[in-house]
């Protein structure tokens, strides 16, 4: 079973490397980072499957990154990790949309339990709500298929939309042609498999303006696409 990739935004050194040693060590991938800016930055270049926040951060607090990481993933589940008891900033993290709220100091152990029954919670489909995107430097909103970087913006056909979408939503784990094929094509024919190489060749060609974002072709199996860094 793949790991669960954990994005933990913590600005006290200690409890940020206690944290990551633990949870590593209970076989989750922890990406680390000190203030809140760093945080968003790794979260635009990555994809994953909870974020644990610290409330009072450094240039950018716990509660802003929440809500920008909101705006890009309405999703995620997100955990603040807080000093402060007051019931306002409880519902102030509510209202943001946190899954859970935990007041320092807590135990490794009431923190992987809650971090369990969040994960329980979660549907075991992939997550197909999800209209935004960031994809490397580019903005992608499935819902007005609109490809976007900087000030300039691609119209998407209807198929490129949806393929660029299951791409996105699979982003650094491979999408197997078959299931490509039966949710944008309904159907894994050869002639629909023929078709969305084509597709997949023009979507290479629109996002080309970033290098560092890149499709790539798994022999034998489907496709992946990565943000190199």
């Amino acid at each position: 079973m793949a790991k669960k990739k954990i994005l933990l935004v913590e600005d006290d050194n200690n409890l940020g490397n206690l944290l990551q040693d633990s949870l590593e060590l209970k076989n989750y991938e922890v990406t680390l980072k000190r203030n809140g800016e760093e945080g968003l930055t790794e979260f635009k270049l990555g994809k994953f499957d909870m974020c644990l926040l610290d409330v009072m951060m450094p240039k950018k607090d716990g509660f802003s990154l929440a809500k920008d990481i909101r705006r890009i993933n309405g999703q995620v589940p997100i955990v603040f990790l807080t000093a402060k008891a007051l019931k306002e900033d409880a519902i102030e993290g509510l209202k943001i949309g946190a899954d859970d709220y935990i007041t320092k100091p807590f135990s490794m152990e009431e923190l992987l339990l809650r971090m369990e029954n969040i994960f329980k919670r979660l549907p075991k489909v992939e997550n197909s709500e999800q209209d935004k995107f960031t994809i490397g430097k580019f903005e992608f909103d499935n819902s007005t298929r609109v490809l976007k970087l900087s000030d300039k913006s691609i119209k998407l056909t209807t198929k490129e939309s949806e393929l660029l979408k299951i791409l996105a939503v699979h982003m650094d784990r491979v999408l197997e042609r078959e299931v490509a094929l039966n949710a944008v094509w309904g159907t894994d024919s050869y002639f629909a498999g023929r078709s969305m190489d084509v597709y997949i060749a023009k979507l290479r060609k629109y996002l080309k303006e970033d290098t560092s974002v890149e499709i790539l072709n798994i022999h034998g199996t489907g496709f992946k696409m990565i943000i190199k860094k």
